[in-house]
């Protein structure tokens, strides 16, 4: 689990009927990516209808939580009351996800280490019982 990131005045994810498995699956700590059974294609987020082959019918795939910074941005200016500044916003390639990446924050990290192909581990923020934020930070070698 990582430090606290959002403030407490940050609004919690919505979840509905799509998203409700992901977050099923984040509150126990587990990362978990949308696969069609038709044609095997993996997505996130989540949709009703897989965009390869239009099927209808999914599962989800438990993942790593390993991957590499494919880009990202350092954000100077809030978007809730009480953030810390600066943050960083990347898209992380998923390990082992059938191409999925992911948008995210990194946390534990400087701009020194920060680079595009840096190798990032999962870490989650307990925002509460039963809701966990998936973060990433340098793996640790």
């Amino acid at each position: 689990m990582s430090e606290r990131f959002f403030p407490d005045g940050m609004p919690a994810p919505m979840a509905d009927a799509t998203t409700l498995p992901f977050w099923q699956a984040a509150a126990e700590h587990r990362l978990v990516v949308q696969r069609c059974t038709a044609c095997e294609k993996t997505r996130l987020p989540p949709a009703p209808v897989c965009p390869e082959c239009r099927s209808f019918d999914s599962d989800w795939k438990e993942v790593p939580g390993r991957g590499t910074v494919y880009t990202y941005t350092w954000v100077h200016r809030p978007i809730a009351g009480g953030q810390e500044l600066p943050f960083v916003i990347a898209v992380v390639s998923l390990a082992d996800a059938g191409g999925v990446r992911i948008i995210s924050n990194l946390v534990d990290v400087t701009p020194e280490q920060l680079e595009i192909g840096l190798p990032v581990e999962l870490v989650w923020e307990d925002m509460s019982e039963d809701l966990a934020i998936p973060r990433f930070r340098p793996s640790k070698p």
